[in-house]
């Protein structure tokens, strides 16, 4: 993508944090964090909102095309309780065949004068295609060690790979208790990989 797109992206999601979804931002049980990382990075959702739900926001802008989206979208339905690609116009009816029925869509309305609003076209519901086990993958190895460890884990399974890890939690942790507690995790990071704390 091009500076033009960045730069889009950019102006996109600060609206959309500010504008569409400021009834979140600086909620302090609110979690939202640009470009978060899934799967390990194979891909990143322009914008995560961690409320009761992992909640991702795909932004697609008038420059930018649809090309990547269908590597994405197996991605993010693995990795996502809920999603929300939030197009320009000229995408809609592309995204809208592309997209699950489960994920929302939300059109980029563009003033005349450069002002930007939001028009939810289909709201997200749960995904029934979440994959607990890509889910666990946003714990870092010493909290998803953490977490076995207060559930009464040996030692042994403590200790195992990462991977297999990720795989105990997925088969021992409900989701309704995985996703707080990836959620508790992450807000009490003092640091955020490359990236500042998340807000």
């Amino acid at each position: 993508m091009g500076a033009l797109g960045k730069n889009s992206e950019r102006r996109i999601r600060t609206a959309l944090r500010t504008r569409h979804l400021r009834h979140h931002d600086g909620r302090h049980n609110v979690l939202m964090i640009d470009e978060l990382g899934l799967a390990h990075a194979q891909s990143r959702i322009d914008l995560a909102v961690f409320n009761g739900h992992l909640h991702g926001y795909e932004i697609k802008s008038a420059v930018d095309t649809l090309d990547r989206l269908p590597r994405q979208l197996a991605i993010y339905t693995r990795a996502l309780q809920k999603l929300t690609l939030v197009v320009a116009t000229r995408h809609l009816d592309a995204a809208e065949a592309i997209a699950p029925d489960w994920c929302g869509l939300t059109e980029i309305v563009e003033g005349p004068r450069g002002g930007m609003t939001f028009a939810s076209r289909r709201r997200a519901r749960l995904n029934p295609g979440l994959d607990p086990f890509m889910l666990a993958h946003l714990l870092w190895h010493q909290e998803a060690q953490d977490l076995l460890r207060a559930r009464g884990a040996s030692e042994a399974d403590v200790n195992a790979p990462r991977k297999r890890l990720y795989r105990l939690l997925a088969d021992e942790v409900p989701v309704r208790e995985l996703a707080p507690a990836i959620k508790a995790a992450m807000a009490s990071r003092t640091r955020w990989r490359d990236h500042p704390r998340p807000s």
